[in-house]
């Protein structure tokens, strides 16, 4: 169709004469755009962090139950996983929840030592870049970015007085912050010598919380894990494919709640397609009336009406792009989010990730704006092709 710039001049005053109109339209458009974009990129940045987190998860995880709960496991059974053809490294873990009361959150204290060989890339490098020995020295550790502002509101500048489980308290300095590709792994997570957090949790030097194994070959985790099984049948082995799932249920779950406001949203859309689709007001129809009195043809007034329903449809479009845009990202999402997330004390927030999916945008694109096109465009042309006096009357 070849463009006419008077038509879309045209257009655009005739937009303007019925200028409450269009933008109530524009304003009703651009909210639907912006609650349907909102809930795709919230899904999008959220489920990006889950599996670049999942993807750094060990292999194998060995923990021992205990009249069905998770129980510390004797770290002699390390010797024994060795030993399991296909294994190549058995790495017990220290590690567990300590609840700050004063800002109910819970913080993620994890042990580690500079001779220990690490489970995940992050701790190597870290490792390397660390002083052990001076951590131990001064009863020092290393906070993740959320930990350390948490703390900092809480007046906690320079260390913190963790509570032991016989009631004494123990001062732990700050060191440093640690910074992770993803922000769910390093946010909520602290670094601190294996002896202390034993110290803290009143643990004994014999256990551990559980075990990671990594393996030669992948395909041979489901056999090694059953082998397992049989060593220790007080134990549950976890698979990264076993979490895999379980991050996927609990996605899908959460999906649902943003299914159901998504379907509402689009619901509502189509409503307003419908009642547009419906037949034209009878000003519209008295305004083709006296231009095909004037001798215009039928192919004019439906560019006519295509540059209207086009423009008033892309602005929308780029307005609730922009908007969701600055709502997820800048303002992160207040209380849409937590639809998704679900509202908790126990951890503190983390910001969502910037994540652009085209495709998700051109979805957006293809499904709202050809659409009220063609519902602008087709009744437009049934009363265009109707004789001039009769569409007067």
């Amino acid at each position: 169709m070849k463009i006419n710039h008077y038509l879309i001049g045209f257009a655009i005053s005739s937009l303007f004469r019925r200028d409450a109109k269009s933008f109530f339209i524009i304003f009703i458009f651009t909210s639907l755009i912006f609650l349907l974009s909102s809930i795709l990129f919230i899904s999008n940045s959220i489920k990006e962090e889950l599996f670049i987190t999942l993807d750094s998860l060990p292999q194998i995880t060995v923990q021992k139950l205990q009249a069905g709960r998770h129980a510390n496991i004797e770290i002699s059974r390390v010797d024994k996983l060795l030993k399991l053809n296909g294994v190549q490294s058995a790495i017990p873990r220290v590690w567990g929840y300590y609840y700050f009361e004063n800002a109910g959150v819970n913080f993620s204290i994890v042990g580690i030592d500079s001779f220990d060989k690490q489970y995940k890339k992050n701790f190597e490098e870290l490792v390397e870049n660390i002083d052990f020995d001076e951590l131990e020295k001064n009863d020092s550790m290393i906070v993740g970015e959320g930990v350390k502002e948490i703390l900092s509101q809480n007046y906690y500048k320079d260390f913190f007085n963790f509570v032991k489980a016989d009631g004494e308290l123990k001062k732990i300095k700050i060191s440093s912050v640690f910074k992770s590709s993803t922000v769910l792994e390093s946010n909520d997570i602290i670094l601190m010598p294996k002896n202390l957090v034993l110290d803290i949790f009143g643990m004994s030097k014999l256990k551990v919380t559980d075990i990671v194994l990594e393996v030669a070959n992948p395909q041979e985790i489901p056999t090694i894990s059953q082998k397992i099984k049989n060593l220790f049948p007080d134990t549950r082995v976890i698979t990264n494919s076993d979490l895999r799932v379980s991050y996927q249920n609990i996605f899908d779950y959460k999906s649902g709640m943003f299914l159901a406001l998504f379907v509402v949203s689009a619901f509502t859309f189509f409503m307003i397609i419908y009642d547009k689709a419906s037949g034209l007001s009878s000003e519209e129809k008295r305004e083709i009336g006296v231009l095909k009195a004037l001798g215009w043809k039928i192919d004019d007034i439906i560019k006519i009406k295509f540059y209207e329903a086009f423009i008033v449809s892309f602005i929308s479009f780029l307005l609730g792009i922009i908007v969701a845009l600055f709502f997820v990202y800048i303002l992160q999402a207040p209380l849409l989010r937590d639809i998704f997330m679900g509202y908790s004390r126990l951890k503190p927030a983390f910001e969502l990730p910037f994540i652009l999916d085209l495709q998700t945008i051109f979805l957006l694109f293809f499904l709202t704006i050809p659409i009220y096109i063609a519902a602008i465009i087709i009744p437009s042309w049934r009363v265009a092709i109707m004789n001039a006096d009769e569409v007067m009357r």
